[in-house]
């Protein structure tokens, strides 16, 4: 089969991210685990994809029951390069949105992979960093216990700020190739801030999706509270629908999380003043779905949605004991039912 250099292109993206230090290359062998994945959640037979047997089987259908180091056993059945390029192009050709499957699934593998790797590097606070905040707790319990205290919640903070970080490169790209738009950032951005005066300044605004042939400029949320006004960013969500409005955009609003409030109530208003729509909680899924098209669908219902959804049953119960355990060569952290070790590089 004749290989087009759009498919190369795209293999190439899926085995690639970043760069330097921080860069993660998935083996052929993860690229043909990652393929017979993606054709599995889209039923496209071996006939079809002329992909081989797993040498190693495939422990869950379900991608996230699935540990990662079964992606990164050796599989010796892989065909070369070339066979996979070959079995990307017919799926490709079987169907129109296999591609955009496959970069997605891979670019959602790469990101926890990467994860997993700031987890085992994340190096461990110094008293020089954390010391100083002693002052507000000396005293009140045992110098160890407090040490302890302080080093455990500046890992935390700085672990999560970065999962934070790494979520939002995954998850905005995802939702936005979903709904057959793409994330702009602030110096490429068709919207431009208002001044005082209401008039275009040179200053750009990001856009979580724009979507330039029916001109819609989506705004994602997982939810909507309070704490976005008490933490003073409510201005800047309120701005969004009329910088939109006044550079010819729909603003469309998508708020996964039903959770009403005040702050959830006005925004849809600003957006409805301003020409645009809003959808919340199953509509926002409905719409997805409805743009995203039968294959992304299966992507949004499969890899996005179900994470969410799950943590959100959590919300209003109260957080589970844990213990966590920092030994010379790994962190565990310990349920009542279940534990989760990593090792420390």
């Amino acid at each position: 089969m004749l290989v087009s250099s759009e498919i190369r292109q795209i293999f190439s993206r899926a085995r690639i991210l970043g760069n330097g230090d921080g860069q993660v290359t998935l083996s052929e062998s993860e690229i043909f685990c990652l393929l017979h994945q993606a054709c599995g959640d889209l039923g496209i037979p071996p006939s079809v994809s002329g992909l081989p047997d797993l040498s190693v089987a495939l422990p869950n259908t379900d991608y996230y029951l699935t540990p990662l180091e079964w992606f990164q056993c050796s599989q010796s059945s892989w065909p070369p390069t070339e066979g996979l390029l070959a079995s990307l192009a017919a799926c490709a050709g079987h169907n129109q949105d296999f591609r955009l499957f496959f970069e997605n699934l891979a670019a959602l593998h790469k990101r926890r992979l990467k994860y997993q790797r700031i987890l085992s590097q994340q190096p461990r606070p110094t008293m020089d960093q954390v010391g100083p905040r002693s002052l507000l707790e000396f005293g009140i319990v045992s110098d160890g216990l407090l040490a302890s205290w302080l080093m455990w919640r500046k890992w935390i903070f700085d672990v999560d700020n970065r999962a934070a970080q790494e979520t939002g490169y995954l998850f905005e790209p995802v939702l936005a190739s979903c709904l057959g738009g793409e994330a702009v950032g602030s110096r490429n951005s068709p919207i431009k801030r208002l001044n005082e005066r209401g008039r275009p300044t040179a200053d750009g605004r990001q856009i979580d999706c724009y979507d330039g042939v029916n001109q819609l400029a989506y705004e994602f949320k997982l939810r909507v509270t309070i704490a976005a006004s008490g933490q003073g960013r409510f201005g800047e969500e309120l701005s969004f629908p009329v910088e939109c409005k006044a550079a010819g955009l729909t603003p469309v609003l998508v708020v996964l999380d039903p959770t009403p409030s005040s702050r959830l109530t006005e925004l849809i208003a600003v957006f409805a003043e301003n020409g645009g729509c809003s959808y919340v909680g199953e509509a926002a899924w409905a719409h997805m779905d409805a743009k995203a098209g039968p294959t992304m669908a299966v992507f949004l219902e499969r890899y996005i949605r179900p994470p969410l959804v799950k943590m959100a049953l959590h919300d209003e119960i109260s957080p589970e004991s844990i213990k966590l355990t920092w030994t010379q060569d790994s962190i565990e952290l310990q349920g009542s039912r279940t534990t989760y070790r990593f090792r420390r590089s």
